[in-house]
């Protein structure tokens, strides 16, 4: 059950950068928790998507695309210390709205590290430097270069964002379920010392959306649950994954990076034509497309274990993405006519009449198997819950939710990721959102039935080797 109390007394003004989906669906949260007044709100949009919906609690909307050329001098001006911007846009690049957020002394947090307009397809850029850890990678710089200041929170949704926090909860219900004494964990070295020594090979954000839709789609339409052009975008960038300690076999096709963190290697194929075998609760076994996702990256880093520099630890980590059941197909079309998009897309509402999101992340090679935690939410559930969501939607806005009110109450963090930040207090704010928090085991392993009918090139003396969960 959602309450309306307020979580925050907020007195400066909170802007909104981009209001799409995921924009729309945060709006009645924001109202309903946060302290605030619709006079306060404003938002810059690119498009005419959401004006009804912003007009109809009279908060200012306008049509205004931010470009590297027009963004300082359109927010300079509305920009003042304490004020907060929400960067939920696609083409508007999140690092120069960090710094200026910083010269200015606003608060800022995102959902993915955006680059300007053009910077995912950009040939002209080596795979490496398209790719999120390239874009990571920037933002880590920027938070050396800029030090102290304003909080700026990264990639803070459900995934990226949630799905954080949900690896520190699960870890902490695999060591109580088999008896291990445990003190407040506080320091990242203590997270990674507890997944080393729970044997933790692999993480995956393991998803199935189910949302079912009417009418269905069509041909020539290309239909998700949450933003088509941010889909599409990290679609066709690189598949990406932390890349374990434990991995034998590097893919034909994986490449280092040759700068920063190590903690990632890259595929030279796209995301969206790139398979790997998952599993949740609900569906069981499901092959989803291996996306790029920045929290494949900094959950890598974050739970690596080193002496004297040299590697001892780290897990395999990376997003196991099965969408609702249109949009596989939309993605088929997509591939069939080499990325170029439909001419008409659908982001389903109220035209979803069952189904559910399941998402959460799924830890592999304990001693108990494989442990899935997180959110199993029905577009039941959602309809009870907050007006202009889906399930997809909803879950998204929950992890800004948690991440807004935690930057609202500790306004001089500087640049954080979600791994840095206090997993239980955000989980308590974004849980009323998030239907069913499930925590499930299972024997299951990505050699479950593999190799009857047809010889397949994997290692069973590792069922948790990368080559193994590969499909495609």
């Amino acid at each position: 059950m959602v309450n309306n109390e307020k979580l925050f007394k907020f007195n400066g003004k909170f802007i909104f950068i981009g209001f799409g989906s995921v924009g729309q669906g945060f709006l009645p949260l924001l109202l309903r928790h946060v302290d605030i007044l619709p006079a306060q709100i404003r938002i810059i949009a690119a498009d005419e998507r959401g004006r009804i919906e912003a007009e109809s609690q009279n908060i200012s909307f306008e049509i205004n695309p931010l470009t590297p050329q027009n963004y300082r001098p359109i927010l300079s001006s509305l920009l003042k210390p304490g004020d907060f911007l929400l960067n939920v846009s696609v083409n508007v690049s999140s690092l120069a709205l960090i710094e200026l957020c910083h010269t200015q002394g606003a608060l800022y947090l995102d959902t993915c590290i955006e680059p300007w307009v053009g910077g995912y397809a950009d040939t002209n850029l080596s795979l490496s430097e398209r790719s999120n850890y390239g874009l990571r990678e920037k933002a880590l710089a920027l938070r050396e270069k800029l030090g102290s200041g304003p909080t700026a929170v990264l990639c803070h949704g459900v995934n990226p964002g949630l799905v954080s926090h949900w690896v520190k909860q699960a870890l902490l219900n695999i060591a109580h379920d088999i008896g291990v004494n445990l003190e407040v964990l506080k320091t990242r070295h203590q997270w990674a010392k507890l997944a080393q020594m729970l044997n933790i090979s692999v993480i995956q954000c393991a998803e199935r959306d189910t949302q079912a839709i009417h009418p269905p789609k069509q041909v020539d339409e290309f239909v998700n649950t949450w933003s088509i052009d941010g889909f599409v975008s990290e679609g066709i960038q690189p598949a990406e994954l932390g890349w374990g300690s434990h991995e034998k076999h590097m893919p034909f096709d994986g490449r280092r990076h040759g700068f920063g963190c190590d903690a990632a290697i890259y595929l030279a194929r796209p995301g969206i034509q790139t398979q790997v075998y998952g599993w949740t609760p609900l569906e069981g076994a499901y092959r989803g497309f291996l996306i790029t996702h920045s929290e494949s990256i900094s959950i890598a880093d974050y739970l690596t274990v080193k002496e004297e520099n040299k590697l001892c630890y780290r897990p395999t980590v990376y997003y196991a993405y099965h969408p609702c059941d249109a949009a596989v197909l939309s993605i088929h079309e997509l591939n069939g006519k080499n990325f170029k998009l439909q001419s008409k897309t659908r982001l389903p509402v109220d035209d979803i009449f069952d189904g559910a999101d399941e998402l959460g992340v799924l830890l592999m090679g304990h001693v108990k198997g494989v442990y899935w935690y997180g959110s199993v939410l029905s577009i039941h559930e959602v309809r009870k819950l907050a007006p202009y969501n889906n399930a997809t939607s909803l879950q998204v806005a929950a992890g800004i939710l948690g991440g807004a009110i935690w930057a609202m109450k500790n306004q001089q963090a500087g640049i954080v990721e979600p791994d840095e930040m206090p997993f239980e207090d955000i989980q308590k704010v974004a849980a009323p959102y998030l239907g069913k928090m499930v925590g499930q085991y299972s024997d299951w392993t990505p050699l479950s039935g593999r190799g009857d009918l047809f010889e397949e090139d994997l290692d069973k003396s590792d069922p948790w080797q990368f080559k193994n969960f590969r499909a495609t």
